[in-house]
């Protein structure tokens, strides 16, 4: 079968290989691939920057944004043959931290954490692959061509959730949600967000292209003026911050409401200096009681947290989200960023249809 592998930290060694079909072992699902999505991480591999290879291989199979069809279930796992499934991608170490131990390996303390597509497991960009049915998680039949969305909506699900436990540590009625980026990871907290209820705004610097159109169809306010200003005529009691831009970072934190919240979801890049005003920043967060917390990757709950709110989600927004779609045996050309892209998916399911 082909697979879509790559040389941890050499890079342009992308490469579609053929490698050994997957033998299901006792008690996991055999899936067949349908698409994978294409994310920063997996360009920062493909650019051999980051990504480990399972050991005694020198070769990663790709993939961590998932999307399959059983083809085997064992009994008793909770799944059938035909289910549309997605794989989860990490995994708690051999001898798990406390919050590993409990489930939550998104927030493992030692990092000896493993991930499909990403560290020492090979990923679900492959025609075929097994996963164990506890870290599976089942999607509405209707999801077919866009549930490879679910891993970057976890994402998004952990990020609401860390707002609102935070939140609860007092009286807490938020009613406006700023969203910093409209990549894929801020469009989808700003889905979850008008789920919510929440008056939504995003800001972009793109005044073209999808980005706009797939924010206003949310009924959210698209923004492209300086964040310093957008910040201030909105007021958020919220920013969900996607860019990792160190100045939209720090007006986020210094510009929410009282009590606001700011939940950090953008890695900024390393070595840039920024000149900024500490003191007052520091004197803003104390005087208001304000929280600014960092969340990355997610665990189960997460998972079926944005299983349900994808059900929820218009399917006809879903599937403009998508902006294109690349057949394996192209699948380089997925790593090449155009100007209008969201998400880029690459089709593994061979009977799957060319590009959009």
């Amino acid at each position: 079968m082909r697979a879509l592998t790559v040389r941890p930290h050499i890079s342009d060694s992308l490469e579609v290989r053929d490698v050994p079909a997957p033998v299901r072992q006792e008690g996991q699902l055999l899936v067949d691939g349908l698409a994978m999505g294409v994310c920063g991480t997996d360009r920062e591999i493909v650019d051999g920057a980051y990504g480990w290879a399972p050991p005694g291989r020198d070769r990663l199979v790709l993939g961590h944004e998932s999307l399959g069809r059983v083809r085997e279930a064992p009994p008793g796992s909770g799944f059938s043959a035909g289910d549309l499934v997605v794989g989860v991608v990490r995994r708690p170490d051999p001898e798990p931290c406390g919050a590993c131990a409990r489930g939550e390996f998104d927030m493992c303390r030692n990092g000896r954490y493993t991930e499909r597509g990403i560290k020492q497991i090979d990923g679900y960009g492959s025609e075929a692959w097994c996963v164990e049915p506890d870290y599976a998680v089942g999607l509405d039949t209707r999801l077919e061509r866009v549930g490879m969305l679910l891993e970057p909506t976890s994402v998004a699900a952990k990020a609401w959730e860390q707002v609102e436990r935070v939140g609860s540590r007092s009286w807490f009625e938020p009613e406006r949600v700023l969203v910093t980026g409209a990549g894929p990871i801020g469009a989808l907290a700003a889905l979850l967000g008008v789920q919510r209820g929440l008056e939504v705004h995003v800001l972009d610097h793109v005044t073209e292209g999808p980005k706009p159109s797939l924010i206003a169809a949310l009924g959210a306010t698209y923004h492209t003026e300086d964040v310093e200003k957008v910040i201030s005529s909105v007021g958020p009691d919220i920013v969900i911050e996607a860019t990792g831009a160190a100045k939209v970072v720090f007006e986020a934190v210094s510009g929410t409401a009282r009590y606001g919240i700011v939940c950090l979801t953008g890695l900024s890049p390393a070595g840039r200096k920024l000149t900024v005003e500490a003191g007052s920043i520091n004197r803003e967060i104390v005087l208001e009681n304000d929280a600014v917390v960092g969340s990355v990757n997610a665990n189960l709950r997460h998972y079926r947290d944005a299983a349900r709110a994808l059900a929820k989600a218009e399917l006809p927004w879903l599937e403009r989200f998508i902006t294109r779609r690349v057949p394996l045996d192209r699948a380089g050309e997925a790593f090449t960023s155009q100007p209008r892209d969201i998400k880029v998916v690459v089709a593994l399911d061979a009977s799957a249809d060319d590009a959009t």
